[in-house]
C-alpha cells in the first residue's frame, strides 16, 4: 500500500512559475495596449478636426463668415459642436482654431497634450477640408 501526502496547496516553485508566466504576458500586452491607445487618440483627433471642419462649413452657410472661435460654434443655437471640443481639448489632443482676417478662411490644428504618450503627430485642417500632418511634428 502506498502512502499519500495529505497536504494540499501549491509549492513555492509552482507559484513562482505562475508569477513568471503572468509577468511575461504583461510584458507583451502592456506596450501593445499603450500603442493601441496612442493610435486611438490620433484617430479621434482626426475625427474631431473633421467635425470642426463640418461645423465651420455649416456656420459659413448660415452666417456668410467662418466663426471667430471654437467657442462661437458651441454658443450658437443650436450648437455646431459640443462644449468639450469647444474648450479646445479632447482625448489627449489640444485644438487651436484661427480664423483668417477676411473671415473666409480658417485653420485648426490638433496637437498632442503629451507628445509620445497621447500622440506623436500634429494634424491640421483648413477651409479646403483636407486633414494634413504638420511637417516636423
Amino acid at each position: 500500500m502506498k502512502m499519500f501526502n495529505k497536504r494540499k496547496g501549491f509549492t513555492l516553485v509552482e507559484i513562482m512559475i505562475v508569477v513568471a508566466i503572468i509577468a511575461l504576458l504583461a510584458a507583451i500586452a502592456i506596450p501593445n495596449l499603450l500603442r493601441a491607445r496612442h493610435n486611438a487618440n490620433e484617430a479621434a483627433a482626426q475625427a474631431s478636426l473633421r467635425t470642426i471642419s463640418s461645423a465651420c462649413e455649416s456656420f459659413l452657410g448660415a452666417n456668410n463668415t467662418y466663426p471667430a472661435s471654437l467657442a462661437a460654434l458651441a454658443a450658437a443655437t443650436p450648437p455646431y459642436i459640443d462644449a468639450t471640443l469647444a474648450a479646445g481639448t479632447k482625448q489627449g489632443y489640444t485644438f487651436a482654431y484661427t480664423r483668417g482676417a477676411n473671415g473666409l478662411t480658417y485653420t485648426c490644428t490638433g496637437t498632442p497634450i503629451n507628445t509620445g504618450v497621447t500622440g506623436t503627430r500634429v494634424f491640421s485642417i483648413d477651409q479646403s477640408g483636407v486633414i494634413s500632418e504638420v511637417a516636423g511634428s
